[in-house]
């Protein structure tokens, strides 16, 4: 861990960020963490105050803003306006990510993220002033939310940025521009056993892709989310490309293929029907691999990649996010289209109702384009 305070100061822009909780190898310690000079990195914009929802017994928000020089408040308003008061605020971080909080029985966790935005909005419309928003993941673990969040954004011409970090990692071995736009199907191979968490990443991945397309993004038909031995017969049945599965873990040179169907790790598998007729799975199994893959096909043939992210200490990947996040605080233009996580958001949300009600799912709300 870096011992030196290497925060910008002067001219920086200024930056207010809220967290659910800051403890080691959590999404605040590498995106926070980072803004605060650890890991060896470089900030250009300042963290000028810190809102923590909850302190866990291993916290490291206390000792690194106190490293930082960086005050903590006990309320979102005061995180947001105080900072204002003494000298302005470019932009609010909001990372509620990790944290104790309840696990209802979709299996879905209830972080705040709605409720973390409203007290930021509520609190930017009092100063009367709008500032570039970033929110870590997905919007919420509800439709009702994501909805709410997606047009308060779009009502309010917010400069609003979110999502996974997955999908900005290079692809290995790199996919051309021509394969992605001809592209009719997907498929990503994810691992855990964590659908929402894990599988949300493997959505915004889908969704990162197939939205370049011919054509651009259609919108959504269905989403039907598969468990254990469904997965298998509808293989057999020819709902879903085994091939194109076998072609992501070809990727792994190092590794035996040894087929899935032998595992009996718990297997899940999502199908998302486009409008436009093209479709999208997502496969995971607990322990398939480290890392997100995915594959497409097209006229051509099918094309394989891996998402080349790091499944361990620094986690690079979240180093190309924060640099994202910083160049989105100090130009207030997003880095790609908020509709991506908007529809991946909506995907995991009906994702995990179709799980629970054992049925596909119509997605009216998610038939936008762009």
């Amino acid at each position: 861990m870096s011992v030196m305070n290497n925060t910008p100061k002067g001219n920086a822009n200024r930056v207010a960020v809220i967290v659910t909780e800051y403890r080691f190898n959590s999404h605040a310690d590498v995106i926070l963490g980072r803004l605060l000079g650890d890991f060896d990195y470089s900030p250009t914009i300042e963290v000028v105050s810190i809102y923590t929802d909850q302190v866990p017994h291993n916290d490291m928000s206390r000792a690194e803003a106190k490293r930082c020089g960086v005050p903590i408040y006990s309320t979102i308003e005061e995180t947001i306006e105080l900072p204002f008061a003494e000298g302005g605020l470019d932009g609010v971080i909001i990372i509620a990510e990790h944290g104790d909080y309840p696990r209802d029985e979709k299996g879905r966790i209830h972080y705040p993220r709605r409720q973390m935005l409203e007290e930021v909005l509520k609190s930017l419309d009092k100063l009367q002033i709008r500032v570039p928003v970033f929110s870590d993941k997905h919007f919420s673990y509800n439709i009702e939310d994501t909805l709410w969040i997606y047009q308060q954004v779009k009502k309010r011409n917010l400069p609003f940025m979110a999502g996974s970090s997955i999908p900005h990692t290079p692809y290995v071995p790199p996919i051309a521009d021509e394969q992605l736009i001809t592209a009719e199907e997907w498929l990503v191979a994810s691992y855990s056993n964590l659908v929402e968490a894990y599988g949300y990443h493997a959505l915004e991945v889908l969704q990162s892709v197939a939205e370049r397309r011919a054509g651009g993004e259609t919108g959504i038909k269905s989403i039907q989310t598969l468990e254990g031995a469904e997965v298998w017969e509808a293989m057999e049945q020819g709902v879903w490309p085994e091939d194109m599965l076998l072609s992501c873990l070809a990727l792994n040179s190092s590794k035996k293929i040894i087929h899935p169907s032998e595992s009996n790790e718990p297997t899940y598998l999502i199908v998302i029907e486009y409008l436009d007729g093209t479709k999208g799975y997502v496969f995971q199994q607990e322990n398939l691999e480290s890392y997100w893959s995915f594959s497409l096909r097209n006229q051509q043939g099918i094309f394989a990649a891996k998402c080349e992210s790091d499944d361990d200490r620094p986690f690079k990947h979240f180093e190309t996010l924060t640099q994202m996040i910083e160049q989105f605080i100090i130009t207030g233009k997003e880095q790609f289209p908020i509709e991506r996580v908007f529809m991946s958001s909506g995907m995991i949300n009906y994702a995990i109702e179709s799980l629970y009600q054992h049925k596909k799912l119509e997605t009216l709300e998610l038939q936008i384009d762009y």
